[in-house]
């Protein structure tokens, strides 16, 4: 017992006594005298490797790409449209058409609709770059949506840009338009949601092969 508490607080002493120097603090090892060193040229932080540059800037060279860097799945435009109801939708409203709650409520200048001609035009690229840096009195979100989010953002706004101007020749065969309205099982309790009962299809119930 008693050599394990002398050469524990040998070890203890060694790391107590140590060269060691203050934030900020003078050194005279460095001849500009600066304890603080700057990171080795070309070192990267721990995630911040960021290969696919056009992933995380959404341009190709200096000009905006017009494509997304993953495939647009049903969740991806859901979770678009989740970020875009919090962050977006409070100036250029769900629809985008720029009426969102804070211009109607006094702001300064009203944001334009994603459905002007200009912006139906613009490359995919162009919407994430402005979300990643921000556009004239629009701040940028980069510190507040991460890249994959704002990819996210951008398929749903193409999709809002759709909705708004797509034509009879754009809706699938045997498509209803309007969609007929969901049939509700169970209307929920307001604490849980409405779950929608499943439609039979119109072959439901008819034997197999062919008919007689």
């Amino acid at each position: 017992m008693l050599t394990a508490i002398v050469l524990w607080s040998a070890c203890r002493l060694d790391m107590q006594v140590q060269p060691r120097l203050n934030p900020h603090a003078r050194s005279d090892f460095f001849a500009d005298q600066r304890s603080a060193r700057p990171p080795v040229e070309g070192t990267v932080a721990r995630g911040q490797l960021h290969e696919d540059s056009y992933f995380y800037t959404g341009k190709i060279g200096s000009n905006p790409g017009d494509s997304m860097p993953f495939p647009v799945t049903k969740e991806v435009l859901q979770r678009g449209r989740e970020r875009f109801d919090i962050f977006c939708a409070p100036c250029h409203s769900r629809l985008g058409d720029g009426n969102g709650f804070v211009p109607s409520r006094g702001f300064s200048r009203k944001p334009p609709s994603y459905h002007i001609p200009r912006l139906q035009k613009a490359p995919l690229g162009y919407f994430f770059d402005v979300m990643t840096h921000g556009f004239g009195i629009m701040p940028d979100y980069a510190s507040q949506i991460p890249p994959e989010d704002r990819w996210d953002i951008v398929a749903y706004i193409r999709a809002l840009q759709l909705s708004q101007s797509a034509s009879m020749a754009d809706v699938p065969a045997g498509q209803k338009v309007p969609s007929e309205p969901p049939t509700l099982g169970d209307i929920g309790s307001g604490a849980t949601l409405p779950t929608p009962t499943k439609t039979p299809s119109p072959n439901a119930g008819e034997p197999m092969g062919e008919h007689q």
